[in-house]
């Protein structure tokens, strides 16, 4: 299993060996640094704690700074769970050590990836926009009730008049973690830590990825 923790950049586009434009997202993997290594037989399951980006150390709470200890004042810090070993098999995290550098060179071009990641926020928005509902006639007596919902109660059938649980309603939309699998990574770039994945992954520009391989 592989992982790291990167931010994303934006998109642009870059060109294959066949000539064709390929739309990528940049992501910047500056190096995690192993902070803990957790085993079945210590912690009751098996993890690699890994911390990503730097903060001011006046900011960091006393016990953070306990567990850092000189090895940074990082932003954020992920727990990536490893599955138990194949047959005769080994995983990235057998070899690692609190204080190990993890960057981009454990990847290569083709990899398929699963990212996760915070999408973009948008606030509270109406049903048309959250869930894309055709709206009411623009014409033939409408009056101000273009992008209304329509009825949400019903007596009787319908949860007996009242609004049905799940009711799809306006609300918060977006802000929330979205995993998305099967993404390839198209190019790798060691000197500038870079990773250029095919196609969107989630969030605005500077979120937080989770990358796994």
């Amino acid at each position: 299993m592989k992982f790291v923790l990167g931010e994303k950049i934006k998109m642009t586009q870059i060109f294959d060996e066949k000539g064709n434009v390929v739309p990528v997202t940049l992501v910047k993997v500056s190096p995690n640094i192993v902070l803990q290594v957790k085993t079945q037989e210590k912690d009751g399951y098996r993890a690699v704690q890994v911390g990503f980006g730097e903060r001011k150390e006046k900011n960091i709470k006393k016990p953070q700074k306990g567990h850092f200890k000189d090895l940074g004042s990082f932003m954020y810090v992920r727990e990536f769970r490893i599955p138990a070993s194949p047959a005769g098999g080994k995983n990235q995290e057998s070899s690692l050590n609190r204080g190990d550098k993890v960057d981009v060179s454990i990847f290569s071009e083709g990899d398929e990836v699963k990212i996760s990641g915070i999408a973009k926020a948008k606030g509270f928005q109406g049903v048309v926009k959250r869930y894309r509902f055709g709206g009411a006639p623009a014409t033939h007596g409408t009056k101000h009730a273009h992008r209304q919902p329509g009825s949400i109660g019903g007596a009787g059938g319908r949860a007996g008049g009242k609004v049905a649980k799940g009711m799809r309603m306006a609300g918060r939309m977006g802000g929330k973690r979205i995993s998305v699998r099967h993404l390839k990574i198209a190019k790798v770039d060691i000197e500038n830590n870079l990773l250029a994945i095919k196609g969107a992954v989630p969030g605005r520009r500077g979120t937080m990825l989770e990358i796994r391989g």
